[in-house]
């Protein structure tokens, strides 16, 4: 056994590091973001809102990640929205409450965002803005009114945007400007396909069908982000958007004969990979592989494979929107108000609080010497608690290690480099590394503090390296406390709520296939929201399983309700194949939904995980 299989889960999360391509567009977006916005503030003669509006852009690259412009807007915009008010919150309670009632306003503040951030990815980037912000608005006291601040913020964030939106990107080909990411992503699920095809019979299958998943999802953001306009403006984003959809039976189809267990021609995945490269290349398909129809999932696929085939050959394509993620206001109520938002809620708010109480009682006592803002423990905190950035102990001795190594490396550059131009140009390279940084979460979190030190030092605060480390060592003790702190109610009620949702998803999916209806729209958006919700719950039970075995032990079990809820998606979608070209089901169909059925049935009364009962052939 190797040495690193032999390092215990959260160690080995936090020595891990994302691969991928380094994102070159983002580094230049990032560097003319907030180092610009300082130089243009300090020039104007207003540094303190080009440092609010510095710390903007800084908090909106960090969100910056690959993907369509369009879904930029949201993953950028929302967060920004709730920075801005965070901000106004915070500066108006620092200048007319004392230190009790500011603790206490903070802290409802806390509860409030950690119940939010459980609806989404993009709705915990709000709160973590929320509450970062209201931090900063409240410790950091400037001549400016809240107001002034508040827009400023706004203006820091919305300068990336427009960044995001205005500057070129590779993608941006085949004659459509708008286009960045989301001709990959489309080619990706035809090359995901493939992939599954190739997979078919195979220890692998299980993991290729996974990554069909995360393709689908990838291509649904992309294409679905908010928009101006009801329609698609442009033949070619109409043609990219049937593309997409003439995607969907054939991932189905796939996905019944990966079912099935059989191994397939390696024919069949020639037909997916030309389409993939007819999308990359914005081109016709030509010849397809002729096909094999021996069993119902392979006419499927076959039947898929024509009207894809027709799709891409068509030169005007009609209006068909991928179906978009449907979520009502009933389910984003149950997720901020159920067991995982009150649990996650409860753990952000007594962080949030207690950071904020510790810090203003040190400030209070002169223990930060010369310098007057005491923000940096409350926000630490708020970034430490969130578990969507890894096992509690491996980010809390990331951010340990990454902000002594960042207020190391800045303290020598505070030395060295002439002011205030050599803080601004370290901060430009600070904004350009952040994109590449994010790969881990220790040289972010360092990156950052590089930056920020930078940016404070720019607005008139001395030197606070060794201060701002004091400051992160007292939160991550802060955060490793709470996060061992029992709670009302059972533990890992986030992970059991996602697995909750993820059956439910399953069982309206399952309910329209069994139900014989002929809407094939209806069923491939419940089934892209059957598979999207399972994906999450499945990541969530990985995150719980890599923490320390003294929270770990309370997700055990999960693993395999998962699994058993991801097999009865899979039969599911075997079952509206085959229903499809026969009109009826096998006995193997109708047997494997009855045990698995049952099977799902015992695994949650066991874990308490409120799963649907699910319905059964006749």
């Amino acid at each position: 056994m190797s040495r690193r299989t032999a390092l215990p889960p959260w160690l080995a999360h936090a020595l891990r590091t994302q691969r991928g391509p380094v994102s070159w567009s983002a580094v230049t977006r990032g560097a003319l973001a907030a180092g610009p916005l300082l130089l243009a503030a300090v020039l104007l003669h207003r540094t303190s809102l080009g440092v609010v509006a510095a710390i903007a852009a800084m908090l909106a690259g960090i969100n910056d990640r690959p993907g369509s412009r369009r879904s930029a807007v949201r993953r950028l915009g929302v967060p920004a929205a709730a920075g801005a008010l965070g901000l106004l919150v915070g500066t108006y309670g620092g200048e007319h409450l004392t230190a009790v009632p500011l603790t206490l306003l903070l802290t409802a503040l806390g509860l409030v965002a950690g119940g939010m951030s459980a609806v989404g990815p993009v709705a915990s980037g709000a709160g973590t803005q929320l509450l970062v912000a209201a931090a900063i608005g409240a410790g950091m006291p400037v001549a400016e009114a809240g107001w002034q601040r508040a827009l400023a913020f706004l203006a820091g964030a919305g300068w990336l945007v427009v960044l995001r939106l205005a500057l070129p990107t590779p993608g941006a080909i085949a004659g459509d400007f708008r286009f960045d990411g989301e001709r990959d992503a489309v080619a990706a699920v035809y090359d995901a396909v493939a992939d599954l095809l190739d997979a078919v019979g195979g220890e692998t299958a299980g993991r290729h069908r996974a990554a069909l998943t995360a393709a689908l999802d990838h291509a649904q953001d992309a294409l679905t982000g908010p928009r101006l306009r009801r329609y698609a403006s442009s033949a070619a984003e109409r043609r990219l958007h049937a593309q997409y959809a003439a995607a969907l039976p054939l991932a189905e189809a796939a996905t019944a004969l990966a079912w099935t267990g059989e191994p397939v021609s390696t024919r069949a995945a020639e037909g997916p990979r030309r389409l993939a490269a007819a999308v990359r290349e914005n081109g016709g398909t030509g010849p397809l592989p002729a096909p094999s129809r021996s069993a119902p999932a392979l006419r499927a696929l076959d039947d898929a494979l024509l009207r894809a085939a027709e799709a891409f050959d068509r030169t005007r394509s009609g209006e068909q929107r991928p179906p978009a993620r449907r979520r009502p206001a009933l389910d984003l109520v149950r997720a901020a108000l159920g067991s995982g938002g009150r649990e996650y809620g409860l753990r952000v708010a007594l962080c949030f609080g207690a950071g904020a109480a510790i810090a203003q009682a040190l400030h209070h006592a002169r223990w930060y010497g010369a310098h007057q803002h005491w923000y940096w423990l409350p926000a630490t905190a708020v970034f430490l608690v969130k578990p969507d950035l890894g096992p509690l102990a491996s980010r809390v001795l990331c951010r340990a290690a990454g902000t002594v190594l960042g207020a190391l490396v800045f303290a020598v550059f505070a030395a060295v480099l002439p002011r205030p131009e050599g803080l601004i140009a370290l901060v430009a390279v600070c904004g350009a590394l952040i994109p590449v940084a994010t790969r881990h979460f220790g040289a972010q979190t360092a990156v950052v503090t590089v930056l920020v030190l930078a940016l404070v030092m720019v607005g008139g605060e001395p030197q606070a390296s060794v201060s701002r480390i004091g400051e992160t060592l007292l939160a991550c003790a802060l955060v490793l406390i709470v996060g061992h702190l029992p709670m009302a109610g059972r533990r890992g009620g986030g992970v059991r709520a996602r697995l909750a949702s993820a059956g439910r998803a399953a069982h309206a999916y399952l309910d329209h296939v069994l139900s014989g209806s002929g809407d094939r729209g209806e069923r491939w958006a419940l089934r892209r929201e059957a598979y999207r919700t399972l994906a999450e719950a499945r990541a969530a039970i990985t995150l719980a399983a890599a923490e320390l075995p003294a929270l770990a032990r309370h997700t055990e079990g999960t693993d395999a309700v998962a699994a058993v809820l991801e097999r009865l998606v899979d039969t599911a979608t075997a079952c509206a194949v085959h229903l499809d070209e026969t009109g009826r089901l096998t006995a193997r169909h109708t047997r494997q939904l009855e045990d698995l059925a049952a099977e799902l049935e015992r695994g949650g009364r066991r874990l308490g995980v409120a799963v649907p009962r699910m319905p059964v052939a006749a």
